[in-house]
């Protein structure tokens, strides 16, 4: 669902880490994790950021929610610029922007039963008071899959993907606009993870959920994305809608991942696999120009010179490569070209 007011947007956002050294621990470097990312969210849609680990995705869903504090850049939610406010102002606005995170187990007081989890969050946020908490604790267990007899239980006593409908119910307690799902379900098995998925789709439709939905995984993305941003070594290389994206890439980096999804043609039809040479650079010294050139099969002289600006391919399809100045790239026919 795309074409709603739109509820995140993002500019020019960066993170620098800085790197000390020497005896008395000066700033001698930076690792640019996240380095002039600009974006928008629309209400009711999911946003999907994927990339290679080390790419940013999960800098930026941390910064968005200032549990890193940007170094420059605005984050404008509902109107109102997040890196500006006060410490006190962002915890009052972390009510309408929750985070799921990756690891269900690390990310719940293991101290606490079910029942002080999520009662915490809206204990702090000033939701209802103690009896209409317990009653909406208890809905919530219902709505994702939990019984009412296991309120009392604590985390250790529960599986993966138990412990993930935990940590969504929590971030459901306080009536979120925003959800950001970091990695929500790379720990879990793969039958569970689709659960998780189709609980999360139900639960958009039910509260008229936006997600920000973090992963490396294509196929997960897929299931879920309304659009997808794709990410390499800090920048963002694509933007897409999910149809143009998976049936016609734009950018080389999209092509070569989408060639790592396992095909799921029948025996006979060999899906091409495109590998790429070479590590991702070092984010403390990336390259001029392009970030991708010294690893992309389709570098020119341009590529390592100046970084490239963002070009329509198609509708609601921007693409951050020189090989789009004259127009839409197909990379199947561009691999079969003397040239390549």
């Amino acid at each position: 669902m795309t074409g709603g007011k739109v509820l995140l947007e993002v500019k020019n956002l960066k993170q620098y880490f800085p790197i000390k050294g020497g005896l008395i621990g000066r700033t001698i470097n930076h690792v640019k994790a996240v380095d002039d990312v600009s974006f928008t969210v629309h209400e009711g849609e999911t946003l999907s950021i994927v990339g290679e680990s080390g790419s940013g995705k999960t800098t930026i869903g941390r910064s968005i929610i200032r549990l890193e504090q940007a170094n420059g850049g605005s984050v404008i939610f509902d109107g109102e610029d997040l890196l500006s406010l006060s410490n006190r102002q962002m915890r009052k606005k972390r009510k309408d922007i929750q985070i799921i995170f990756q690891d269900p187990y690390a990310s719940l007081n293991p101290r606490q039963t079910v029942y002080q989890i999520i009662n915490e969050a809206m204990n702090i946020q000033g939701v209802g008071n103690k009896s209409e908490r317990r009653q909406d604790i208890l809905n919530l267990m219902e709505t994702v899959g939990l019984g009412a007899h296991q309120i009392d239980l604590h985390p250790h006593q529960f599986s993966g993907g138990q412990r993930q409908r935990i940590g969504i119910a929590r971030a459901l307690s306080v009536r979120p606009k925003l959800i950001i799902c970091d990695e929500a379900v790379s720990a879990l098995d793969v039958s569970i993870q689709a659960q998780v998925l189709n609980l999360l789709k139900k639960l958009q439709r039910k509260y008229m959920l936006t997600y920000l939905f973090i992963s490396h995984d294509l196929g997960v993305v897929r299931h879920i994305s309304d659009r997808i941003i794709v990410m390499y070594l800090g920048k963002i290389m694509e933007v897409s809608g999910k149809k143009d994206l998976f049936e016609t890439p734009g950018h080389p980096y999209t092509y070569a991942l989408l060639s790592s999804i396992p095909s799921t043609k029948p025996t006979g039809e060999k899906k091409e696999r495109i590998i790429l040479h070479g590590d991702m650079p070092s984010p403390i010294t990336p390259p001029s120009g392009c970030p991708f050139h010294t690893r992309c099969p389709y570098a020119f002289s341009a590529c390592d010179k100046t970084l490239p600006p963002f070009y329509e391919a198609r509708e609601n399809q921007q693409v951050s490569c020189h090989l789009l100045k004259k127009g839409p790239v197909d990379f199947t026919e561009l691999r079969k070209a003397e040239d390549f």
